[in-house]
């Protein structure tokens, strides 16, 4: 993510290109306007090559021998004693069992997690719920409204949701299950698991959501994922399939929509963003996506109503002054970029790359004590191992400066 790269260069120039990932929604406007279920008119198959590999929903939650064999051995053994629910919530949260990692590297299915023991809060909450519904316990799984994240992969920019899972027992317990804190037992009709790091929950709003849902999010992650790669075919498949399982997800349909903006099909990528702006008028990832498609087409007006709309809705994007100060960096303005940068992390204290930058601003101007306490920063708000190890390799040529 730290790596200096140009936008869309598509189109009109210094356009945004978003996607959507997780669970991200768009505002609360209008009625929804009926989406059509496997509508082949979005489609254009014939513009990419075949999948390489097979895009099969029901692998998302399927359970491996490995995970059938700890689920028989260890789980087992603990559930009879704590009961189900206890049992998978140490299982998951206990150093001394799975010792999962958060890692948002890539979306990973239920039996890719397991054998990774990381990934991002929804290859958790898939393998959590392949898990739990293999015990027997109920599965409910929550969007979390927390504030907006978000995050880049090159020049792909990124809004990205949140979600957690409930485990519920089976009416058939004929009791609640018991859960012991502080050594005095307490009873609890339902459990609730949450993956994001060093943040409490507790007080943020949630709404619950349906498995082809999660399934969608799984879909469209993997799509996003694999166009940040520059794999554009692969990228196409998984978020036709994100669409046909689940028509009504909207983040699935700016994805494809970028898909074919990155081919160079700005007409199917209109007829596309129409789509979601017909449910949602405002929704700012598609109005950004829609100024270089229409750019493509050559209708330079119709772009300019658009970006001057955008521009109302959303006059400080995210990733703006971040951008001003990469580009102060170039020109040799390290005060420049040490305010951009630092006007970014004031708005989004949790981002890395942020606060990385920043560190680079301060290192510039000769700060190193503030150039460290922000690298440290970014190591610490850091998703993946790449990152941290970049970061901390700075941090270490920082240490020998005197």
């Amino acid at each position: 993510m730290p790596e200096v790269r140009p936008e869309q260069t598509t189109g009109m120039r210094g356009s945004r290109v978003w996607l959507l990932s997780l669970l991200l929604a768009g505002c609360v406007g209008a009625p929804p306007v009926p989406l059509v279920p496997h509508d082949q008119r979005l489609f254009a198959d014939q513009l990419f090559a075949p999948p390489t590999e097979p895009l099969r929903v029901a692998d998302v939650f399927a359970l491996s021998d490995e995970m059938r064999s700890y689920l028989d051995t260890e789980i087992a053994a603990q559930a009879r004693v704590k009961g189900r629910q206890r049992a998978l919530y140490d299982a998951l949260y206990s150093k001394g069992q799975l010792k999962l990692e958060y890692d948002t590297e890539r979306t990973r299915n239920a039996a890719e997690a397991f054998a990774a023991r990381s990934g991002n809060c929804l290859s958790l909450v898939i393998m959590t719920s392949a898990f739990a519904r293999a015990m027997g316990l109920e599965v409910e799984y929550q969007r979390v409204f927390a504030e907006e994240a978000v995050a880049r992969s090159g020049d792909i920019y990124l809004s990205i949701g949140h979600v957690n899972i409930v485990l519920g027992k089976r009416r058939t317990d004929g009791g609640s299950v018991s859960h012991r804190v502080g050594g005095r037992p307490h009873e609890a009709e339902s459990t609730t698991i949450d993956f994001l790091p060093s943040r409490d929950i507790r007080s943020l709003r949630t709404a619950v959501i349906g498995e082809e849902t999660v399934v969608a999010m799984y879909l469209n992650n993997r799509s996003v994922e694999t166009l940040a790669a520059g794999r554009v075919d692969e990228a196409y498949w998984w978020a036709r399939e994100a669409l046909v399982h689940a028509p009504a997800y909207l983040p699935a349909y700016n994805t494809l929509a970028v898909v074919y903006l990155r081919r160079g099909h700005p007409a199917e990528a209109e007829r596309v963003l129409a789509r979601v702006l017909e449910r949602e008028p405002d929704n700012v990832q598609a109005l950004s996506n829609l100024i270089p498609a229409l750019g493509d087409l050559g209708r330079t007006a119709d772009a300019q109503r658009v970006a001057a709309r955008l521009q109302a809705l959303d006059p400080e994007p995210a990733f703006s002054h971040f951008k001003r100060g990469l580009a102060a960096l170039r020109a040799g303005d390290a005060a420049l970029a040490k305010e951009s940068f630092a006007r970014e992390v004031a708005r989004a204290p949790d981002y890395h790359e942020f606060h990385y930058w920043l560190g680079v601003a301060h290192a510039s101007l000769g700060q190193t004590e503030q150039a460290r306490r922000h690298l440290a920063l970014a190591i610490e708000n850091s998703t993946t191992r790449r990152d941290q190890e970049l970061y901390a390799a700075k941090l270490d040529r920082l240490a020998t400066r005197p």
